[in-house]
């Protein structure tokens, strides 16, 4: 991960105008001078495109695709483009004000989203939290990045949202790793709370919970959790950045990445009897 979101975003650029390159090269304009003077363009644009110091338009990206004879890269390469921007968002400055404006900048996205798939290995989604237990993480991550504590406003808004797990025309496939069982995050009476709570969420028809136990044989280990939305966009939340891709390509990686989970995961009674096993164990 690169050291700050502005360093991120100018790696970004980078990795878009090298792959560019990359295009050109292969489909035999050997030099950006070249492709420059059939696109009619500078040399110079050309050269400030393929070396990231420029972000390319849609219509200098059409202009890759179809001179380079690839128009099939087009929509990944706009997608690239268009989320280079919004791609690395620095923590510190979305909490500037507190965790409330984060919570409500994610609401007209649930509210479109028609198909979640979420997989977090270490917690339980902000979906399927209890008042007591997002209260508890919030609390931490508020003291731990000293930002106004509006805690109760940001927990009012996030429960909120849970709103659209009621929908019985969305899906819902949720999977957890074991540790996110066993993981405390406030008093053990909040932790069998939280718990309870999924067992309860568990039997909806709109929700596929699945739980990955610490002895799966392992074919798919993310560092991260990751949040899917519909087919268009995948939420990332790293320590110091929320990562939002959008590119085709990258999309149905994490797609791939979620099914290859979901085949370890167990369901049903398996998974309740995980659970169970996890309210025990605070006892």
């Amino acid at each position: 991960m690169a050291s700050s979101p502005s360093s991120a975003v100018q790696d970004a650029r980078q990795a878009l105008g090298g792959r560019l390159r990359e295009i050109r090269k292969a489909s035999g304009f050997r030099t950006a001078r070249a492709f420059a003077a059939r696109a009619g363009w500078s040399e110079s644009k050309a050269s400030r495109i393929e070396n990231g110091v420029t972000t390319p338009s849609d219509d200098d990206l059409r202009q890759y695709a179809e001179l380079c004879q690839v128009p099939e890269t087009y929509p990944d390469l706009l997608a690239t483009a268009h989320n280079i921007e919004e791609m690395y968002v620095e923590w510190r400055r979305l909490q500037r004000e507190g965790l409330r404006p984060v919570q409500e900048a994610h609401v007209p996205l649930y509210e479109r989203t028609r198909h979640f798939r979420i997989y977090e290995p270490g917690v339980i989604p902000g979906l399927l939290q209890t008042r007591d237990y997002a209260r508890s993480i919030m609390s931490r991550i508020i003291g731990y990045w000293n930002i106004p504590d509006d805690t109760e406003d940001a927990v009012d808004v996030r429960l909120g949202r849970q709103r659209v797990l009621r929908d019985a025309n969305r899906k819902f496939g949720i999977l957890l790793e074991e540790t996110a069982l066993r993981s405390r995050f406030g008093t053990a009476e909040t932790m069998a709370n939280q718990l309870g709570h999924l067992l309860t969420v568990s039997v909806l028809q709109q929700v596929s919970l699945g739980i990955i136990p610490m002895t799966a044989d392992r074919t798919m280990w993310p560092l991260e959790g990751f949040w899917i939305f519909d087919d268009e966009q995948v939420i990332i939340e790293l320590a110091t950045a929320q990562v939002t891709v959008k590119q085709p390509s990258e999309v149905s990686m994490y797609a791939r990445m979620f099914s290859d989970l979901a085949g370890i995961a167990c369901y049903g009674k398996p998974a309740r009897a995980l659970i169970s096993e996890a309210i025990d164990a605070l006892e």
